[in-house]
This record gives structure tokens, C-alpha cells and sequence, in this order.
């Protein structure tokens, strides 16, 4: 496809602001990727990384939302459990995750949020052709990715999924939550066995160092499975390119980041896009 060449971005007075809150701001990608759209969309919006510290945070969230210029915030770590109990409406997989990475004010006022990690891995595997109402998959970590993953998974229709932490008591955790919002859903834990999954997903940071271990037994694995990563720092992490090796179709970790920028956009009330032309006009190399 042909990317649309981006203006340059003038900021007015009818420009809308989206903050980035975080600390440290330094590996921030976000602004390198919605700027560009924006740009090349005719958008009057820019996103700005804002250095929050955690002491800082709920005040510094109350604030920015009285601006009237604001149209919404997106959440990073180390904020993105914190800032769940200072919102007064959030979405079942905000629940189910336990933490948030959007929020927005609405016309009464009222701060609402939703968490997209989850929703922008299952557009990636929905966008590869992947069927995902009645399979089965197997998330291993179930920290904050991998318990959004998990609950886009259930929002999705999978019709069973097992739940692996090294921490038992996070998986357990997890599997509790699902249970309550998505009964129909067989949720089961204590297992990193991949056999007979059609989907594993490795959600921990496992394959962000060299010589990490890998996440599952890979002579376990079926061939006709789909694999999902989401570490980010290396496309083709040793986990990938050892499922490929094996016949498996996989999911690279930055696809979850471009796939779900269109939610967020729809969540935002902007005009969405597809990833393809998010990539296309991305300044990721500054």
C-alpha cells in the first residue's frame, strides 16, 4: 500500500491532547506512532509523554482531566494497576486484568477505562486468520499482559484456557476472575504442557534477555498450533523461531502494539485505521 505522506504537525489551539503517563518516558513508542497518524490523517491531536512518578500519579491525573483540551490518557507502567481505583467505571477485561491502560472523561464527567494489550493480541491472531470462538489455548504468565490476554481470549469466545504462573497464587488469581465474568468459559491452571493446545501464548518476559529459558516444553507443542508472543524487544524471540521450527504459524510481540492502536483510536472517539497503516508511517527508528 502507498503510506500517506504526513504533514507537519501543527499544534493550536484546537488541538486535543492524549497524555502518556509513565515512568521512565525514555522507551515510550506510543508518540512515534500515533503523531505520524495523526499527521497523515489530518488529525488536530498529538499524544505527549508525561514522566509520572508513582507518588505523583493520582493527583496528576485528577489534574489533567480538568483541562478541558484533554481527550483521554494512556497508561503505562508503573501506573497501570494503580490508576484502576481512582476511575469510576472500568470494563469487564479491566476487572478480569486487574489493570487499566486507557481512560477517557466523559460528557457527565465521570473518568471511564478499559485495558487494550489483551484486545490488540486477539485483532493480530483475528487478522491471521486464526479461529478463536470453541479453541483452546494456554497463556503462560498471568501478570498484567497475560491476564488482559486472557480475558480478550474469554471476551472472544475461546472455549477453553489454562492459565501457567510461576506464581501460583497470580494464575489462581486470574482463573477466579475469568470464572465470574465468563462462566462459559473452562478455565483450568497448573499446567505448561502445550499438547493439544490450538493457541500458546507465551505472556511472560521470558526471550527479552539472551540464553532465557524458553516458556514451554517445545517437543510438547503440535505443529498445527498458532504461537503468540509478546516480548517486544527482539521480533524473533528464540521461543518463535523455535515454534516455527516446529511448523507453527506465530505472532511477533510489536503486533500487539500496532493491532491495538485502532481500539484505543475507537475508544478515544477518533477515526480508526488497520496496523498496516500504522506501520507505514511510524518514525519507530528515532
Amino acid at each position: 500500500m502507498n503510506a500517506r505522506i504526513p504533514r507537519p504537525m501543527l499544534i493550536n489551539g484546537h488541538t486535543d491532547f492524549i497524555a502518556h503517563l509513565g515512568w521512565p518516558t525514555h522507551s515510550f513508542k506510543a508518540p512515534m506512532i500515533y503523531n505520524p497518524y495523526f499527521a497523515s490523517a489530518g488529525i488536530n491531536a498529538v499524544v505527549v509523554p508525561m514522566g509520572c512518578k508513582p507518588d505523583a500519579f493520582p493527583d496528576a491525573l485528577r489534574s489533567l482531566f480538568r483541562l478541558e483540551n484533554i481527550r483521554g490518557a494512556l497508561i503505562t507502567m508503573p501506573h497501570k494497576v494503580t490508576v484502576v481505583d481512582l476511575l469510576d467505571e472500568v470494563s469487564p477485561t479491566v476487572k478480569v486484568a486487574g489493570s487499566c491502560n486507557a481512560v477517557k472523561r466523559t460528557a457527565d464527567g465521570r473518568l471511564v477505562g478499559d485495558m487494550f494489550d489483551g484486545e490488540g493480541f486477539v485483532r493480530g491472531l483475528r487478522g491471521k486468520g486464526l479461529q478463536l470462538r470453541g479453541a483452546s489455548a494456554l497463556v503462560v504468565g498471568s501478570g498484567g499482559v497475560g491476564s488482559a490476554i486472557a480475558a480478550s481470549l474469554a471476551a472472544a469466545g475461546i472455549g477453553t484456557l489454562a492459565l501457567y504462573d510461576v506464581q501460583e497464587a497470580a494464575a489462581e488469581g486470574l482463573a477466579q476472575r475469568l470464572r465470574m465474568h465468563y462462566p462459559q468459559v473452562t478455565v483450568r491452571t497448573g499446567t505448561r504442557d502445550p499438547a493439544g493446545f490450538s493457541l500458546v501464548v507465551n505472556a511472560t518476559p521470558l526471550g527479552m534477555n539472551p540464553g532465557d529459558p524458553l516458556p514451554i516444553d517445545m517437543d510438547r507443542l503440535d505443529p498445527r498450533a498458532f504461537v503468540g508472543e509478546v516480548v517486544m524487544k527482539t521480533e524473533m524471540t528464540a521461543f518463535l523461531q523455535a515454534a516455527q521450527a516446529r511448523g507453527c504459524r506465530v505472532q511477533v510481540g510489536t503486533d500487539m502494539l500496532f493491532e491495538m492502536i485502532p481500539a484505543y483510536l475507537e475508544f478515544f472517539g477518533y477515526p480508526t485505521t488497520s496496523a498496516d497503516e500504522l506501520r507505514a508511517v511510524a518514525r519507530l527508528e528515532y
